[in-house]
């Protein structure tokens, strides 16, 4: 089982992905704007977040930045997820510092596999 944060401002796309984390068995910290997001992730320090790139003020991608420079979230894996899925959008999420990119509506197989391919790189939780 592992911690995921979830970030998404939308509250049907929220529930969904919070059923489907709950179905594969892990549990879910949730914040709805990229402010609440990065403070959960300083203090709880969640195994993965679930990051939607379209957030009111800050988005996605400058919270994940910010999570990356950071030492102690530095190694917390990102999967982006966004509606709005444009050629350069993965290049700009990679820039970002996101570990992967999944675009909306969420599948839930392709979410699994991102999820288990990226818990399996990092290091357990203690």
């Amino acid at each position: 089982m592992a911690l995921v944060l979830i970030v998404e401002d939308n509250p049907a796309n929220m529930k969904l992905a919070c059923l489907l984390l709950h179905n594969a068995g892990h549990a879910t910290l949730r914040a709805a704007d990229a402010e609440s997001g990065l403070t959960l992730a300083r203090t709880e320090r969640p195994d993965l977040i679930l990051m939607d790139v379209q957030l009111p003020g800050m988005d996605g991608l400058a919270a994940t930045a910010l999570l990356k420079k950071a030492p102690e979230t530095a190694a917390i894996p990102v999967i982006a997820l966004t509606a709005m899925a444009m050629k350069d959008d993965q290049a700009k999420a990679e820039a970002a510092g996101c570990d992967a990119y999944i675009a909306k509506p969420l599948r839930y197989l392709e979410l699994y596999a991102a999820i288990d391919s990226l818990l399996a790189k990092s290091v357990p939780r203690a």
